[in-house]
């Protein structure tokens, strides 16, 4: 700066500074000011100030448009604050809210959370519950209007039943009633809608529509597995069950709903019409920046009334165990996935009834899942013998199939085949004897790869370090990698016992070149598909595994490989015409046979 700009910078601080000390109030003028405050206060205490004017104005204003609102449809009920009411029993725990007399929270008392805290299924405003229709003058959702509750409150003994009656009222002759009925013991909640007086006042003959929507809380540890489980589930009146895969939108309209299921993983909602719903528009979506919700739902309902108008429903909140479900009618069981096709009813007509059997000896789950393993062992033990009889029978003519492809060549593979095929006639031998009775077996090993994912005795059962049988045993964690970021033990313990018994099971069969190494494939493939399932399907699956070895290791001993080789020299010696030609032989020939004329006509 130069000399001019300094000075007067200077001078402007000279002049702040002396302001304040000399424009300083002293003591006396201090007490006098905070005399005159409190002087103020004293006459406020007393009068009535010019703002108390302002605000009586705008009271005014408000009771102008009360006044106006109140004439219109269901106004007086736009009015009001917010109240809950509890009803509880032996197993529930559900809060009323008087904003659209609808179930605000659903919390069960027998079950936690899996970090112990209380399961609730949903609450708060992200849930809805409302009738839709039109009045003469404009649309109606009662989700936000103010209900009056008959009580503040009940608790139901568990040998009784009670019930409460949420009103809105249009006037003091017409009325909406939501009556709620609650058993002192069970997981079902009844609703009764009624309208009184308003056949004039609900336009459309009379139709309402039900909005319902609710966002699922978290309850298992695995989120993704979670969501995975978690849709809408619905039964039309003809027993067809079906639902919404992981993200979708559907109308139904060609048929009737019995009923219409909230469902989680282990836990589910569900709302049972009585007369059926007329007609559905059903919505799964998922927000995957929500950490807290596994799935946001939402289900429209054509609602079908009896004679009197009124629209009898229930309300299930409760555990997806299949015998809980069955119990309550309405085919609640279909519920519970049990997998597609044949597996569903391998699931439900063979699997279970033998799990429930074995649930009576009260014994750990993961002894039942042994005892289960052994149990079908036993039964598909006679296909396990045909196919390490075949398998030997292909080991011991092994070396002569070497022969046939040392003087063929591999250049004709045709040829090769037809040769092969002779050589099988000749033996005695069916080459697909040793994967027939496999395949037999495949539709039970994928009903199992349904059944315990869904079971809900699983959840929060432990066995051996195994904390959890429904969900993976994490014993080694780490930063994510390709969405990975764990290891589960008994997932890994099942790929090592899937490799051995594939590098016995080559030793059998005598398996070499490429089919020697596509089995260890597989193995690698469950390592990376199951580590997120759950800990008692990859216990089943060793379990498996080790009683195959244990087989294989007794028929080993009661078959003689030297008789099998003895058999197959005596089938040898036998005329060509009394062998019977099995159909599969017939086909390969003719199938071979008209290759080799291709090729011959190629050359």
């Amino acid at each position: 700066m130069d000399k001019n700009t300094y000075t007067g910078f200077f001078l402007i601080v000279l002049i702040m500074l002396g302001s304040y000390f000399l424009l300083k109030p002293t003591d006396a003028q201090l007490k006098k000011e905070k005399s005159l405050q409190d002087s103020i206060k004293r006459v406020a205490a007393t009068k009535t100030p010019v703002t108390t004017v302002k605000a009586d104005t705008a009271k005014k204003v408000t009771a102008v448009l009360d006044s106006a609102l109140l004439k219109t449809p269901f106004g007086a009920a736009t009015l009001g604050s917010e109240k809950f009411i509890t009803i509880e029993n032996k197993e529930l725990k559900i809060k009323l809210s008087t904003r659209g007399g609808r179930v605000y929270s659903v919390e069960l008392k027998n079950y936690k959370t899996f970090d112990k805290k209380p399961l609730i299924l949903f609450d708060g405003d992200k849930d809805h519950f409302g009738l839709i229709f039109r009045t003469q003058d404009k649309p109606i959702n009662t989700d936000e209007l103010y209900f009056t509750p008959s009580a503040t409150g009940l608790t139901v003994a568990e040998k009784d039943s009670a019930s409460i009656t949420m009103r809105l009222n249009y006037s003091a002759t017409q009325y909406i009633d939501y009556v709620y009925s609650l058993k002192g013991a069970g997981y079902k909640v009844g609703l009764s809608i009624k309208p009184t007086g308003l056949d004039n006042v609900i336009a459309n003959s009379g139709t309402l529509n039900l909005d319902w929507a609710a966002s699922l809380h978290k309850q298992e540890k695995d989120m993704k597995q979670e969501r995975q489980y978690s849709s809408i589930w619905y039964l039309d009146t003809n027993d067809d069950d079906s639902h919404l895969s992981s993200d979708e939108q559907k109308d139904i309209t060609d048929k009737k709903l019995q009923w219409v299921s909230f469902k989680q993983h282990f836990f589910s909602s569900i709302l049972i019409s009585k007369p059926g719903f007329n007609k559905a528009s059903l919505t799964a979506s998922t927000d995957t920046s929500n950490h807290t919700d596994v799935k946001q739902l939402k289900a429209s309902l054509v609602l079908a009334r009896n004679t009197d108008g009124s629209v009898p429903m229930e309300f299930y909140f409760g555990p997806n165990r299949y015998k809980t479900l069955s119990e309550q009618g309405y085919n609640l069981q279909k519920n519970v996935d049990m997998g597609w096709g044949p597996l569903k009813y391998i699931n439900r007509f063979a699997v279970l009834p033998v799990f429930n059997v074995l649930q009576k000896f009260n014994l750990n789950y993961g002894l039942i899942i042994l005892a289960l393993t052994v149990v079908l062992k036993l039964v598909l033990s006679p296909l396990t013998y045909k196919s390490y009889l075949s398998m030997a029978k292909m080991r011991i003519l092994k070396p002569e199939m070497d022969e046939i492809k040392a003087k063929v060549g591999e250049d004709n593979p045709t040829l090769l085949q037809q040769e092969y095929l002779k050589l099988y006639k000749k033996a005695g031998v069916n080459p697909l004897g040793g994967c027939l009775p496999l395949l037999i077996q495949m539709p039970i090993v994928f009903a199992f790869f349904r059944f315990f994912p869904g079971l809900f005795e699983l959840r929060g059962e432990s066995f051996l370090w195994m904390h959890d049988l429904s969900t993976y045993d994490s014993v080694i964690s780490f930063t994510p990698i390709f969405s990975v970021d764990h290891i589960s033990l008994m997932c890994l313990l099942m790929t090592i016992s899937t490799l051995v018994y594939t590098y016995f099971n080559n030793q059998i069969s005598g398996a070499t070149g490429q089919m020697k190494y596509i089995g260890y494939i597989t193995p690698v493939i469950f390592l990376i598909t199951l580590n997120n399932f759950p800990s008692g399907l990859n216990y089943y699956y060793f379990l498996a595994n080790m009683l195959t070895f244990a087989q294989q290791y007794l028929i080993r001993l009661m078959v003689d490989d030297k008789k099998i080789h003895a058999q197959i020299q005596e089938n040898k010696k036998k005329p060509e015409e009394k062998k019977k030609k099995s159909g599969f032989q017939a086909k390969m020939e003719e199938m071979m046979r008209q290759q080799q004329q291709v090729q011959t006509k190629k050359k």
